[in-house]
């Protein structure tokens, strides 16, 4: 087989980025109830402590962008943190939703920018901070590459990428743990894994790629080893990844049988970009 000639930066990105963002932006204004929430108040969420070990007295001159910033709940956090806060994404109703989450005398201290993640050209060298909470979800991998490619441009040397991804081993794991409860409760094996299947949506999901589509909205899952590559990839290092745990509650299935099994999880990652 020849060898492709195509260098990565030539790559022509697919044609349903629109199609995507305008998906996004219809799901706006229900997000909170469709999709597991890492910062309700039941979460102890890893990235909140990555970022404030990043130091207050030097933060309040660093630039922090929230990458597929979505309705913004991590917004007043930066505000807080850093002296110049960018939202950025690609869905405009998630935009708008964030200037109502902040309400005007907030808005005004934050740079909106609707665009894709990978669209980063005029931020080169300029970010100390970049974060992306399950916005690093595309499905093509291609478009995944390009992109931590451009948040890694973005970045001053020695800047730090922080975030969450989804993971698709966790999917895995709530399924296990769930296959264990209903058969505990006696149900026969076949029946079990019937129940498993349909509660957990497994239809929804390929994973052998890990990839997840709910109505016509398409995300990547990560495995944590994946995740680390493509870090490595882009150039990143420092890698350093941890679990983001959730309670057995009512945004999960079957979570009054699992309430003593081991919890389910989100990646929370942080890489960093070499000084030199």
């Amino acid at each position: 087989m020849a060898k492709s000639k195509i260098k990565p930066d030539e790559i022509v990105l697919p044609h349903h980025t629109d199609d995507q963002a305008n998906a996004w932006s219809e799901s706006a204004a229900k997000y909170g109830s469709e999709f597991l929430d890492p910062f309700r108040d039941s979460v102890v969420n890893p990235l909140l402590t990555m970022l404030s070990e990043i130091g207050a007295e030097p933060s309040a001159k660093m630039v922090a962008a929230d990458l597929g910033c979505g309705t913004g709940p991590l917004l007043q956090r930066l505000l807080d943190q850093f002296g110049d806060v960018i939202a950025l994404d690609f869905a405009a109703e998630m935009l708008t939703q964030c200037r109502e989450r902040l309400g005007p005398d907030r808005s005004k201290r934050v740079r909106f920018l609707n665009r894709a993640m990978h669209e980063l050209d005029d931020l080169a060298g300029t970010l100390d901070v970049a974060v992306s909470v399950n916005s690093l979800v595309m499905p093509d991998l291609r478009v995944v590459d390009k992109t931590l490619r451009n948040i890694f441009a973005a970045l001053k040397p020695g800047g730090r990428f922080l975030g969450v991804v989804p993971s698709i081993d966790a999917i895995h794991h709530h399924s296990l743990m769930l296959w264990d409860a209903y058969l505990d409760q006696g149900y026969s094996m076949e029946e079990s894994e019937r129940l498993v299947a349909t509660h957990m949506e497994h239809h929804m999901y390929d994973f052998a790629f890990g990839k997840f589509r709910f109505g016509d909205l398409n995300q990547k899952f990560w495995q944590p080893d994946e995740l680390r590559y493509h870090l490595m990839k882009a150039g990143f290092t420092d890698i350093r990844m941890v679990r983001l745990e959730y309670p057995w509650d009512d945004s999960l299935a079957g979570y009054k049988l699992l309430k003593n099994h081991p919890k389910t999880w989100d990646w929370t990652f942080e890489a960093r970009r070499p000084l030199s």
